[in-house]
């Protein structure tokens, strides 16, 4: 037999390709002309060639500029629809809910969840975990004074380990995850866990490195599967029936409320072990990273800017002085309210939000957008509009403030997204954040380490699906 020079066999499978995707059926359907705008996408990459792959929602906001806030991508052989602006934003999430209720089948998530679970189940699966979600964490102290109290008790746990450092540089990181985390822990388990345990530490480790890891280029602007992604969000749903499996008695709970449930048949058949476990896995997951990350944000922009740290503490002192702050304090503390909010926009940890998907044939500022359409709601775009914001780029309290010093509720902001998908946390959020914030204000006052001056503290965020800062050290001094 002829040999066959390997050259001439990959020319003609390189050929053979071309052929085929000179098909519109091949590549990708094609669009109305009414379809929204957009750059010209090329064959296989799509629109990657012009992305910023390391924080994508950078140059989604420069083509929102261009195109204006209905644009249309293709990232590989993905179409996406990017929604850009407090109004478009709203107009499709609250305005037409309904029409942007699903999320869109991603192939990693598909393959370790199932659909179970609440953040990217669909249909039924995900209204009924959704109303179960919500329902179970109310019960078990959501919004009330039971989680505050162990909102509070954390919190002398934290302040107790920072003491532990003695005013030396330290990285704050894992105790904050810790701590956060410790509160869907006294929910889900009834217990929290030592910041020094193990398996705990290890469930934190890969909740991090698994979001990481989804907002990389190939995950977050692709339908292309990391093996080493599959391999971290398996590992971490394994590690959560080693958590479950270990705590079953006080997990048992969880199942009364499930027990309950399943007797009812509308619901019946929702009510099992994986979609329990997917649930827990999206609670910690939820629960922990994005309000430990605001968190340390806020630490970071307090060291950075030692004006505001001064006015929150000087207002603490004022209002509630060495007693034990509570979420009712929050009332009387418009400047505090105002910068953890200002923490919230400015850090703007989601900037692409969580993506979402069309469930009809829609029409958005005289665009069609068909059913089964992958949408990016851009909430980098909401939180720096400089329609809503004097000063979108930079940190600014007074963004919440009046002229006469009153905290002011702004509709774009929108850290938790809005609509049927927005965030089931967001009142346990907002009570941890405020809480946690105000009790290391009141007893330490923040510094840059020996050597480091505030100006040289970078703001710029980490690649991730989160932009978490990147890792950084501070003093914590104790105030008397």
């Amino acid at each position: 037999m002829e040999w066959i020079d390997p050259i001439s066999i990959l020319l003609l499978f390189v050929l053979t390709v071309m052929f085929f995707m000179k098909s519109e059926k091949f590549w990708y359907r094609r669009f109305r002309e009414d379809f929204p705008p957009g750059p010209t996408p090329l064959p296989i990459i799509g629109n990657l060639h012009i992305m910023d792959l390391k924080r994508p929602y950078r140059t989604m906001l420069e083509l929102s500029k261009k195109y204006g806030p209905v644009v249309s991508i293709q990232m590989g052989c993905q179409k996406m629809v990017v929604l850009s602006g407090y109004k478009m934003v709203k107009e499709a999430l609250v305005n037409q809910a309904d029409a942007f209720a699903e999320r869109p089948k991603i192939p990693v998530f598909e393959d370790t969840s199932k659909g179970y679970g609440v953040t990217y189940s669909h249909g039924k699966n995900w209204k009924v975990m959704r109303r179960f979600a919500l329902t179970t964490l109310r019960d078990f102290g959501m919004g009330k004074r039971a989680i505050e109290d162990r909102i509070v008790e954390e919190s002398r746990f934290l302040i107790k380990d920072i003491e532990s450092q003695k005013g030396k540089p330290f990285e704050i990181t894992t105790i904050m995850n810790a701590a956060v985390a410790n509160i869907i822990a006294s929910i889900i388990f009834g217990e929290r866990f030592d910041y020094k345990d193990p398996v705990f530490l290890r469930l934190l480790n890969l909740i991090s490195e698994t979001l990481r890891l989804i907002g990389s280029p190939s995950v977050t602007v692709t339908d292309l599967p990391s093996l080493l992604l599959y391999t971290l969000v398996f590992s971490k749903y394994v590690l959560a029936l080693e958590v479950i499996n270990t705590h079953w008695s006080s997990f048992r709970d969880f199942f009364v409320c499930l027990f309950f449930l399943q007797e009812k048949s509308d619901t019946n058949g929702y009510f099992h072990n994986d979609n329990l476990i997917s649930l827990v896995n999206n609670l910690f997951t939820a629960g922990t990273d994005t309000t430990s990350t605001t968190l340390r944000w806020g630490l970071l922009l307090m060291t950075k800017y030692p004006k505001v740290q001064t006015k929150v503490q000087e207002e603490i002192a004022r209002v509630i002085g060495s007693a034990q702050p509570r979420t009712e304090h929050r009332t009387q503390m418009p400047y505090v309210d105002a910068v953890v909010h200002e923490i919230q926009r400015f850090a703007n940890i989601l900037p692409m939000g969580l993506p979402h998907e069309t469930t009809e044939d829609v029409t958005l500022k005289g665009y069609f957008i068909p059913k089964g359409t992958y949408v990016i709601p851009l909430l980098a775009s909401v939180l720096q509009d400089e329609s809503q914001w004097e000063t979108p780029d930079t940190f600014n309290p007074e963004h919440f403030l009046d002229s006469e010093g009153k905290f002011v509720k702004k509709e774009a902001f929108m850290p938790f997204s809005a609509g049927r998908r927005m965030c089931a946390g967001e009142t346990l959020a907002k009570m941890e954040l405020f809480l946690f914030f105000t009790s290391l204000l009141q007893r330490f006052t923040f510094h840059p380490p020996p050597g480091v001056t505030r100006t040289a503290l970078d703001l710029t965020p980490a690649i991730g699906l989160i932009t978490t800062p990147e890792p950084y050290k501070i003093c914590a001094e104790p105030r008397s």
